[in-house]
């Protein structure tokens, strides 16, 4: 029985922590800002919405970018900062504009949007289709 003790001690505090790590957005709601300025935000970047929905207390936003890529973003309701970014890169498609210094297809050293760049999210992916 003393035995078990130990073990259960350690298998009880390391599966707290993971509880305890959470990707939710935790900001009352009179902080939030309206789905119109989340969607101009995100239109001010270069990203078409084609869907706007809350989860887990964020905004989750699915769209395209204008080279047809498919975009989805996780925003903090009152900052509308980008928490999370995601890109499904068509094939052959320019990731330069993610990756500013990052080379083109055609060489040339990208750089980020003309209009506004997009913020540095906490988690990247970027993917290939």
């Amino acid at each position: 029985m003393k035995a078990l003790f130990p073990i259960a001690l350690v298998i009880a505090m390391t599966s707290s922590g993971a509880a305890m790590a959470s990707d939710d957005c935790h900001r009352p709601m009179a902080e939030w800002q309206s789905r119109e300025n989340v969607t101009a935000h995100v239109t001010e970047r270069g990203i078409t919405t084609e869907r706007l929905r809350i989860d887990d207390g964020c905004y989750e936003v699915r769209g395209r970018d204008g080279d047809g890529n498919q975009v989805e973003l996780k925003i903090d309701p009152a900052s509308l900062a980008i928490l999370e970014l995601e890109v499904r890169f068509r094939p052959g498609a320019d990731a330069s504009r993610y990756l500013p210094g990052a080379r083109s297809p055609a060489g040339k050293t990208g750089k980020a949007h003309a209009g506004k760049p997009l913020n540095a999210p906490a988690a990247l992916a970027l993917r290939s289709l």
